[in-house]
């Protein structure tokens, strides 16, 4: 049975998926689920993170390599860690088995405003000039990228522990954004099954940038009503029964077909 690496995005590390492992676990029925921070965040906040995509790749490949799991692997990949993602199925084909990308925009498909609501512009620019106020810092991220405020008060505790114990630092928070910002995707698509899945209200994101992408390449795509940036917070029970459908229907497909 093949391996699950998740991937988190801009700033964003393992402990940021809250629930969702534990339900993904259950969906797919394996425990071979691998969480990888991106270089810059967290068991990886001492390093300078890449001023680009691909080198991000690579160092996630050789990360994946270390643990011991073996490839062919199946990603679930949000943000900017589904640019990583898609990168990775694309220019290493045979690595990579199965492809999840949430709420995740690039180019050649999406233009800059997409990619960026500039309603979210001042949102963000108050974040970076609180950048070391953990609380302050925190609560500014979960407006933009949450919807879900039922566990506010937890959460904000809980990322502003995560934050003073690990402190992405601003000048990896700027080189993460300038890779995201350049990274231009391969215009065919990955030759792996690919679902991807959006929330309409994304106050961060346009969701047509996922609808675009979808579009281009053939893909499944399921779109959320209410949730925000950060689906798998908002709503991970959602995610993980998509996730479940989904194999549950190519599996189906692959049967009919032999």
């Amino acid at each position: 049975m093949s391996t699950w690496i998740l991937l988190r995005g801009l700033t964003r590390e393992t402990r940021h998926w809250g629930r969702l492992p534990g339900l993904l676990r259950e969906a797919t029925g394996t425990d071979r689920l691998l969480l990888l921070d991106l270089p810059g965040n967290g068991e990886f906040v001492h390093l300078r993170a890449p001023a680009t995509v691909e080198d991000m790749v690579g160092f996630v490949r050789i990360a994946a390599l270390q643990t011991g799991a073996a490839g062919p692997y199946r990603v679930l990949a949000m943000s900017l860690g589904g640019m990583v993602a898609t990168d990775w199925a694309q220019r290493h084909p045979g690595e990579i088995e199965r492809l999840v990308l949430i709420n995740t925009s690039m180019r050649p498909f999406s233009r800059m405003h997409e990619r960026l609501r500039p309603s979210a512009w001042p949102g963000l620019l108050g974040v970076a000039a609180h950048w070391r106020d953990a609380p302050r810092a925190e609560s500014g991220i979960h407006r933009l990228t949450c919807n879900n405020v039922e566990t506010l008060g937890a959460d904000l505790d809980a990322w502003s522990e995560i934050r003073r114990s690990a402190p992405v630092s601003r000048g990896n928070a700027l080189r993460q954004l300038w890779a995201a910002a350049r990274f231009s995707a391969a215009a065919a698509k990955p030759h792996c099954p690919l679902l991807i899945l959006s929330s309409r209200a994304d106050k961060l994101v346009n969701p047509v940038c996922s609808a675009k992408l979808a579009a281009a390449w053939g893909a499944t795509h399921r779109e959320h009503q209410w949730a925000g940036h950060d689906l798998p917070h908002d709503d991970p029970a959602w995610a993980s029964e998509q996730l479940q459908a989904w194999l549950k229907q190519e599996a189906g497909e692959l049967k009919a077909a032999l």
